[in-house]
């Protein structure tokens, strides 16, 4: 009896075994067939009926990570996040690496409110993705995040981290600008709050005053706060650029006894090594000027007003071959500079190449026209532009 039921068994089992193959087989050309007809519907542009396909396709095959992110996908541009989101989430644990699935995860989860998930989500795509669409619609989405939680600094550095991809972008433009003005406004009350009396508050005032072109009062807060503390980073560059700009000859003569404090504090500081070559070159000191200057781009090679200045000195000093060469990599660096193109002129004059001067003429009447409307800008504003901003639309001196 037990030899009989043995092999009674064994042959349940072998048929079991055929049933199970022939199921799988069966199972399998199901997939196959939902497959095809998923892509056939996506060729013909037909995503409702893909979308049913693929469904059927999943409820056979759980772990097929293709079909589930590409329901979540059809279900997300159908507007559909709520529905997106478990297939999107399946397909991304089953799978590393699918940063566009993590990316449309991360934006249904934002539209569903759930914003911890969301900034992880985008988090961990941002670093990845290479379509730039992408990465900008990312990070844009990621800074929105970051400010509604008050981390102003992480969105402002994102900001600078899409600028360098996107310099143009005016949204971006504006996002820095405003990030960094209420930066800026919360570092002036945040200072106010720590100590109102202090000569760094002097100096924020005084920077304050100077930007609505209220150079009195930005002087009288610089020498206050030079009172407190002379020695404070940059006050001496900052009194001297006030100074600088009064109509009053005996108080603008001030400023290069101020230059001349903030080299002796810092002789590392390009920007008041320039200021300082500036008005040695105005007093006709052009050999101190030339040492400066070349002084000033040997710290700082990428600072355009320090090889413009040394350019302009170098003619002054009848040396045309040495100021050509740094003159042309100011207009590598920045081809609208209006100052470039005037000294490159009267290089070419000097020269006795007439119509490359007369080009580097026209050229610098053409970006003088749109500093122009810039300087008029700022007028309506009635705000005095930042130093940078200050000093491309400054008027060439045209001795």
């Amino acid at each position: 009896m037990s030899n009989r039921w043995l092999q009674v068994g064994t042959g349940l089992l072998l048929a079991c075994g055929l049933c199970l193959a022939q199921d799988q087989a069966d199972m399998q050309q199901q997939i196959a067939e939902h497959n095809r007809k998923a892509q056939e519907y996506l060729h013909q542009k037909r995503p409702e009926l893909a979308l049913r396909e693929l469904q059927a396709l999943v409820a056979l095959d759980p772990t097929n990570t293709d079909a589930l992110a590409n329901i979540g996908v059809l279900l997300f541009f159908k507007g559909d996040c709520a529905n997106a989101v478990p297939p999107l989430q399946a397909a991304n644990a089953q799978r590393s690496g699918l940063w566009r699935v993590q990316f449309l995860l991360a934006v249904c989860e934002g539209r569903l409110g759930d914003q911890a998930a969301a900034r992880t989500g985008f988090e961990s795509a941002f670093p990845h993705l290479e379509d730039p669409k992408l990465k900008l619609e990312a990070g844009t989405a990621l800074i929105e995040i970051y400010e509604s939680a008050d981390d102003l600094d992480k969105a402002a550095q994102l900001v600078k981290t899409l600028r360098a991809d996107n310099p143009t972008n005016v949204t971006l433009l504006y996002e820095s600008y405003r990030l960094h003005t209420k930066l800026a406004g919360e570092a002036m009350l945040a200072l106010s709050l720590a100590d109102p009396g202090s000569a760094e508050m002097h100096q924020v005032i005084g920077h304050e005053a100077l930007r609505y072109g209220d150079f009195p009062g930005a002087i009288a807060q610089y020498r206050d706060a030079i009172k407190i503390n002379p020695k404070l980073s940059g006050i001496h560059l900052e009194l001297g650029d006030a100074l600088n700009n009064s109509t009053n000859p005996a108080i603008k003569s001030q400023a290069e006894g101020e230059y001349k404090l903030a080299v002796e504090l810092n002789p590392r500081d390009e920007r008041a090594l320039c200021r300082l070559a500036e008005t040695e070159a105005e007093h006709g000191d052009v050999d101190r000027a030339n040492s400066n200057y070349a002084a000033a781009t040997k710290l700082a090679p990428a600072d355009i007003d320090a090889q413009l200045g040394l350019a302009k000195v170098l003619l002054i000093m009848r040396k045309p071959d040495v100021a050509q060469p740094i003159l042309e990599n100011v207009l590598q660096l920045e081809p609208e500079n209006e100052m470039a193109h005037y000294q490159l002129s009267r290089l070419y004059w000097q020269k006795g190449r007439k119509d490359d001067a007369n080009r580097e003429v026209e050229l610098y009447k053409k970006y003088k026209a749109m500093k122009e409307k810039l300087r008029d800008l700022y007028k309506q504003m009635r705000i005095t532009p930042p130093d940078a901003i200050a000093a491309a639309l400054a008027e060439p001196n045209q001795k």
